[in-house]
Parts: C-alpha cells; sequence; structure tokens
C-alpha cells in the first residue's frame, strides 16, 4: 500500500490523500498506488499542499497504518500532549506507534 502525505499549506497539519482530498485523519487514506506522486505534484502546483510524499504503508484492521515509525508518529499528532492526539480512544498509544 501507498500513502500519500503531506502538509497543509494554510495550517501547517499533517495531511493524508484521501482520494477526493485531504483530511487530518490517517484512518481516511486511501492507497495511491503509483499514482501518488502525480497527485502530490498537482496538489502542490494547486497550493494545496506543501512537501507531499509518498509512503510505504499496510491496510490493518484499524485503518491504514505507516510502515515507518515516523510517520505513524505524524499520524497521531501532537506528542507533547497527548490528550491532544488524534487517536484519543487509543488506551496505550505506545502500541500503535511501534
Amino acid at each position: 500500500m501507498k500513502i500519500l502525505t503531506a502538509n497543509d499549506l494554510a495550517t501547517g497539519d499533517v495531511v493524508w490523500w484521501a482520494g477526493d482530498g485531504w483530511s487530518r485523519l490517517l484512518v481516511e487514506a486511501i492507497d495511491t498506488g503509483d499514482k501518488g506522486e502525480e497527485i502530490g505534484k498537482h496538489e502542490e502546483i494547486a497550493r494545496h499542499v506543501v512537501a507531499a510524499y509518498v509512503v510505504d504503508g499496510e491496510m490493518t484492521a484499524d485503518g491504514p497504518r505507516p510502515a515507518h515509525i515516523k510517520e505513524r508518529i505524524r499520524g497521531l499528532g501532537p506528542t507533547v500532549r497527548p490528550d491532544l492526539t488524534l487517536k484519543p480512544e487509543a488506551s496505550d498509544l505506545t502500541q500503535w506507534v511501534i
């Protein structure tokens, strides 16, 4: 699975390609296949996002999960305030990240 990620140009938020636009929620990310880089370039030219790139991932029962820990941390949200993460229902966030 290939997942497209970037930063929202207006807010700086980490965003994930959801097929019809960008989402802050990793769970809404879709498999871009071999079209990820093309979509990312188009979205950067349209000035929707900055620094778009494709990452490897896998589909799990909880939704897409990036293969690399860096992207899992980006998908989780702020690390300095666990109460503000994008997965507040997760009782043990370290299990999801690692």
